[in-house]
């Protein structure tokens, strides 16, 4: 019997076509003719991954980090619902994935058989497309081409953007064929995929890049993730004279003359009320920053949030116009508007003013932190961002990590950060940062928090059995539990005992001998010059590399309420010497955080 064989090998001849270069498959029976075409391609590199949900989320790390969907495969039944939070990720964040789940032919449903439920529907409201062809029929082979270039376009080039791909296939025993798979439907000359897509090329509005570029007005640019090509991006910040608050996702966070890098500390001050702007262009995916969607939110400037796929990344609901454009299209437009008026020339000036006076702040504090040899998680941030070799990807676990890397860590080139922040959860981040290494050749690290690392350490094995074994290093802090919380106000209302059992949830174990359970290579840093050691060389052939810093959950809220009073007084300072540079007198009191 061959018509399954020929149908799984069609399908993955026309994703190779599309561009497709991973699959990822979580061993299982129902599934072993898509396994076996997967595997007998040749043309693709096979990651196998027994936990479902790891594989999903290496899946997952290997689109981020290319822009092409893996295919990741599963077997029938709970196997199946493993995929669901790697595909709400994927949902959220725009990447795109083709995720398989093999089926029991409808004979076998609602009567008891094992490994059987509902999964055609299985991740309603979360995919761009769900695709269910039915059992493999010869007669229908003319549309098996079609099915997968749909379905490829439908993660790829859809109207919402990328996405997660549902293809629910069914198949009937006998699971394997003697003969493997016939000739195959014939293809599109040239080795072509069947269908191709070109997105629509709109000019930016004529209008809005008049009121943009013509104004002269104070603005300032907030870029996130997909907020377009840097150097675009710096351009039109050049070219405006406003300041650029570049998050680390964005790529645009770069030692140029516009970036600012310490928005949350610049705006947890008078600074926020004193620099207020006329006009706010928002470029892809808001901060991690409470302080700065805060800061945006209590502006009564009119803002602009661009977005290709015209998704509505806005939590305050505070945008004026959302414009579905590419970023970078748009902002070149804006540049090379003509009577460009750009700022008054003092306005961006204070911005970079005050965001070099809060790195220089920053450095002194930490380095009186450290003097004593101890170790802190905004150090740790701050140096991984500092020492990280050139062409470097750096995965970064939600929670505090990603808001210690995006508050401390200074502009630079070469660095790419990434971090799964479609739905903002912690699990998964293992397998994410292994699936990023997979897709190389970029040397791979990752910062994660200690309960991020216990929810998904057996992700550590995820890229063991892969033609191109994943090498990452894997930054673990270890602070005893869940260190986000101990700056919530539930720190302060609920009795000591209750908020450890239910939020601190201290985890009482041995990292280092987790990580080695998995098979990872391990050891512990005590010291900045320590950890900095240890990710030399970058990554370890074997695999996962883990290095475990430990901080102390009380104290690290004493740590960032220090730096935040040092970018405080370090600002006061600036506005001392410019009020006495004026004749003015004494500094206005208010200026005080």
């Amino acid at each position: 019997m061959t018509v399954q064989d020929t149908f799984a090998a069609t399908l993955v001849d026309e994703w190779v076509r599309a561009g497709v270069t991973d699959a990822v498959v979580a061993p299982g029976s129902r599934s072993t003719p898509m396994a076996v075409a997967l595997a007998g391609d040749g043309r693709l590199r096979l990651h196998v991954v027994v936990d479902e949900r790891s594989a999903a989320f290496f899946a997952l790390g290997l689109g981020l980090s290319s822009g092409r969907p893996a295919v990741v495969l599963t077997t029938s039944g709970t196997a199946a619902v493993e995929l669901h939070p790697a595909i709400v990720e994927a949902h959220h964040a725009g990447v795109p994935l083709l995720a398989c789940t093999a089926d029991r032919p409808p004979e076998l449903h609602g009567v008891g058989a094992p490994q059987t439920v509902e999964q055609e529907r299985l991740f309603q409201g979360v995919v761009r497309a769900a695709l269910a062809p039915g059992v493999p029929d010869a007669a229908t082979s003319g549309a098996w081409r079609s099915l997968a270039a749909r379905a490829f376009l439908a993660a790829t080039a859809g109207p919402a953007g990328p996405g997660p791909v549902h293809l629910n296939l069914a198949f009937r025993d006998p699971l394997t064929g003697s003969d493997g798979p016939a000739a195959l439907p014939t293809g599109r000359p040239g080795n072509a995929p069947w269908h191709q897509r070109f997105p629509a090329v709109a000019a930016p509005p004529a209008e809005l890049v008049a009121e943009l570029a013509q104004g002269g007005k104070r603005g300032v640019i907030v870029a996130g993730a997909g907020a377009g090509a840097p150097a675009a991006v710096h351009a039109v910040a050049a070219a405006l004279g406003w300041p650029l608050l570049a998050d680390p996702r964005s790529g645009c966070r770069l030692p140029e003359p516009a970036t600012v890098a310490t928005a949350d500390a610049l705006l947890r001050v008078r600074f926020a009320t004193e620099m207020r702007p006329d006009v706010v262009l928002r470029l892809g995916a808001p901060w991690a920053s409470r302080v700065v969607g805060d800061w945006l939110a209590g502006l009564d400037a009119p803002q602009y949030l661009v977005d290709p796929h015209g998704t509505w990344l806005d939590p305050s609901r505070t945008a004026a116009v959302s414009v579905a454009a590419d970023p970078t299209t748009f902002v070149l437009g804006v540049a090379e508007a003509a009577n460009l008026r750009p700022a008054p020339a003092d306005w961006a000036a204070r911005w970079l003013e005050a965001e070099r006076a809060a790195q220089a702040a920053i450095d002194a504090q930490l380095s009186d932190l450290l003097a004593d040899g101890g170790v802190n998680e905004p150090a740790i941030a701050r140096s991984l961002v500092d020492c990280l070799p050139t062409g470097s990807a750096l995965v970064v676990s939600s929670s505090m990590p990603i808001r210690d890397v995006e508050w401390y860590g200074r502009p630079r080139p070469g660095l790419r950060v990434l971090s799964n922040r479609g739905a903002n959860g912690i699990d998964g981040v293992v397998s994410t940062a292994l699936g990023v290494a997979a897709a190389g050749p970029s040397p791979t690290f990752a910062l994660v928090g200690d309960l991020a690392f216990l929810h998904d350490a057996s992700g550590l094995r995820a890229g063991a059995a892969s033609d191109r074994p994943a090498a990452c290093t894997v930054v673990v802090v270890d602070n005893g539990g869940g260190g986000i919380f101990s700056f919530l106000p539930q720190a302060g209302t609920l009795a000591p005992d209750a908020f450890e059992r239910l939020l601190g949830t201290p985890h009482g174990l041995d990292l280092l001998a987790v990580a080695r359970a998995y098979g990872a290579s391990a050891e512990e840093a005590h010291s900045i010059k320590d950890l900095v050691a240890a990710l030399e060389p970058p990554g370890k052939p074997d695999g996962a590399h883990v290095v475990v810093v430990r901080t102390d959950r009380q104290s690290n809220v004493e740590v960032h309420d220090r730096l935040h009073d040092a970018v405080a007084a370090s600002l006061n300072e600036l506005a001392a010497r410019a009020s006495k540079e004026k004749g003015a007198g004494s500094p206005d009191p208010s200026v005080d955080a």
